[in-house]
């Protein structure tokens, strides 16, 4: 069995819209931007991960930078794959010994079935012998703890990069699930489009993401001592053409996601009416799970309690929830019959 095990490597994916981790050995190997650059003129890929993305927006003619999942799901197989085989490679040591790759891999709630063929094509390509997908909702339940196989509702909410994931998880399975495509990049839209918008001043998808880490908040008004210093923006001026600064507060970056978030709470409360009444009353006890790089944005936990007069907890490390539970999953395959393989696609 040893031996076995020498010949073999197991890895769990959390193939996400912003970010891509991988694990092995319980441990997180890769955490890289989901991103891949291009040479336009030979189709070799020149950067994987975060060197792409110092790349991003900032290229000529002849490089380009493709972001090859959009809304949780695969929109480019190539980009795809070849981001998947960089990001295997980066783990390195004895790649090329190894003659069996086992692989689970992440996947939104709301993904068709061409959507799962897809992302088992695209593990053939990189040469998985053994392949399984799981749904976020239940990586992040594995992940923060939760035991999804008792008789007990739990409600995970996952917002991602590309989509929010809203669950209620009961014997080992999703009795209700909303998958809404609002999520972080829709959040740095909506901070692109109010800095045009107000302050006639273009910025890129980057500087858009930096504002929201800053200053990002789900509430007009924050405690004293959680209020984040006024953040400086550079970018273009609309009227003259020419390079300025300004400064934005938090207050006025809730104003510009407003919206989003509201369509955040409105699937959940959707979620919440959907699920079964001996559920409800176990949720009420349990209270609402956050994961997922959106519950960081500053108090989103408040405002969805004060929306669904529910408890809400953030996971500890809720970048890292989901890609934890698909490691989970990975060393007990045998036993989660919720796992999805090849035969029951």
């Amino acid at each position: 069995m040893k031996l076995f095990s020498f010949f073999s490597q197991e890895i769990a994916i959390d193939l996400g819209t912003a970010n891509t981790l991988i694990i092995e050995n319980g441990k997180v190997v890769v955490d890289e931007p989901s991103i891949v650059a291009i040479d336009r003129r030979s189709g070799e890929v020149i950067a994987v991960g975060l060197k792409a993305m110092q790349m991003h927006e900032k290229t000529h003619e002849n490089i380009k930078t493709i972001r090859p999942l959009r809304d949780g799901v695969i929109a480019d197989f190539q980009a795809a794959e070849s981001m998947i085989e960089g990001m295997i490679n980066q783990i390195g040591h004895r790649r090329k010994f190894f003659s069996h790759l086992k692989m689970v891999i992440c996947i939104p709630s709301g993904i068709t079935e061409v959507e799962k063929r897809a992302v088992f094509d695209s593990a053939d390509h990189v040469d998985s012998k053994e392949t399984y997908l799981i749904h976020e909702p239940m990586a992040a339940a594995l992940g923060i703890g939760l035991d999804v196989e008792e008789p007990v509702g739990n409600m995970v909410i996952d917002i991602g990069g590309g989509t929010t994931e809203i669950a209620v998880i009961a014997l080992s399975g999703i009795v209700t699930d909303q998958s809404i495509r609002t999520a972080g990049d829709e959040f740095t839209a909506d901070i692109m489009g109010y800095m045009k918008r107000q302050h006639n001043i273009l910025i890129g998808e980057r500087t858009a993401e930096q504002i929201k880490i800053h200053v990002g908040s789900a509430l007009h008004e924050l405690p004293k001592d959680q209020e984040p210093e006024d953040y400086a923006v550079n970018g273009r001026d609309l009227m003259t053409g020419i390079p300025k600064q300004i400064k934005v507060s938090y207050r006025e970056i809730s104003h510009a996601l407003d919206k989003s978030i509201s369509k955040v709470e409105d699937a959940i409360l959707k979620a919440l009416e959907n699920t079964p009444p001996e559920l409800a009353s176990d949720i009420y006890k349990t209270g609402l799970h956050l994961t997922g790089g959106g519950a960081l944005l500053r108090g989103l936990d408040k405002r969805i309690s004060q929306k669904t007069k529910l408890p809400v907890s953030i996971a500890e490390d809720p970048l890292r929830a989901v890609v934890r539970g698909t490691g989970i999953a990975l060393k007990n395959t045998d036993k989660f019959s919720f796992l999805i393989d090849r035969r029951s696609v």
